[in-house]
């Protein structure tokens, strides 16, 4: 895996990832950000709910379960003094789908954090992670 990360201008940076896509971060405005792109922090936390959400859906569509829809949702707490890592991270996700079992949903949420999702793993060395779910029909 590959990325670049090239300084555009101010406290704004340019991310070139070696599957060919760019994306644009930018530093909070208390250290000269002009609010126009997400923190590299926030891309973070991104990406880790991402890999979580997608693994999720796998496990469940793998199962045959009839999964329509998932969301996860994310509240991370930083530490006060530098390095400002997290130090806790909640996930909340809402599976949608039809006649999804409370016992499926957990086993995939359970399988993403303990066993398939780096990201999430990665941070849990320096955060306490928790997750919950719901379940809503459709």
């Amino acid at each position: 895996m590959e990325c670049s990360v090239k300084w555009v201008d101010g406290a704004t940076f340019l991310a070139s990832t070696g599957s060919g896509h760019f994306l644009n971060m930018e530093g909070a405005p208390d250290a000269g950000g002009k609010n126009r792109a997400p923190r590299p922090m926030e891309l973070l936390l991104a990406g880790a709910g991402g890999c979580a959400a997608f693994d999720v859906v796998m496990i469940l569509q793998r199962g045959r379960h009839a999964i329509t829809g998932c969301e996860a949702e994310l509240k991370a707490e930083r530490a006060e003094a530098d390095p400002k890592v997290f130090t806790r991270i909640h996930y909340h996700f809402i599976v949608t789908g039809k006649a999804l079992k409370h016992e499926a949903v957990e086993r995939a949420i359970k399988l993403s954090s303990e066993k398939y999702c780096s990201a999430s793993i990665m941070l849990g060395k320096t955060a306490e992670i928790t997750h919950d779910f719901e379940i809503v029909e459709g």
